[in-house]
């Protein structure tokens, strides 16, 4: 089998189903912004970091795949796959990670400035596409309806890169940069 096909020479591409969209279409902007959060996880993941953090990253990149895969599935025309289908505790393991990352921390007093060492910086990286991928699900979802564990999902993901990149600087000895209100 060929790489390229030459079926989206013109601007179109297919969906799960058979369907035949626009490359901007809302659906193609969703789950595109979804892969563009997992290759900057990738990037994350050769940062040095635990190895209980990396495990946890492989596992969300997987999830982030289950979920690529739904945002691009027609269902006006297919059923969706198994492995198309979020598993209802993925935010609830988040949650736990986030609490267990924030057990070690010191209580925030300020708002955080992206920085500190490459590896906290590039957290905030992924936090920020994170949350662009979560704006334009919701915006599929004001047009198609998007499984609503996907949509806590995402939420609670930004949170998880926060508290990743909090975690990661205090395991290097960086210094937080916490933000200076002017007077």
């Amino acid at each position: 089998m060929k790489l390229y096909t030459k079926t989206g020479d013109k601007g179109h591409t297919g969906l799960i189903g058979g369907t035949r969209v626009s490359k901007n279409d809302i659906r193609i902007e969703a789950y595109g912004t979804v892969d563009e959060l997992n290759t900057f996880i990738g990037l994350l993941t050769t940062h040095e970091m635990p190895s209980i953090d990396l495990t946890f990253l492989r596992e969300i990149q997987n999830t982030l795949f289950v979920i690529g895969s739904h945002l691009a599935t027609d269902t006006s025309k297919v059923n969706l796959l198994d492995a198309s289908i979020l598993n209802g505790d993925s935010s609830s393991k988040i949650e736990l990670e986030i609490d267990r990352l924030d057990s070690f921390l010191p209580i925030l007093t300020s708002f955080i400035l992206p920085g500190g060492s490459s590896t906290s910086a590039m957290c905030h990286v992924c936090r920020t596409i994170t949350r662009r991928a979560e704006r334009r699900i919701f915006d599929l979802n004001n047009i198609y309806i998007v499984d609503s564990n996907i949509l806590i999902y995402f939420n609670r993901l930004s949170d998880y890169f926060f508290v990743l990149s909090r975690y990661i600087n205090f395991l290097s000895n960086s210094e937080e940069i916490c933000w200076k209100k002017k007077n």
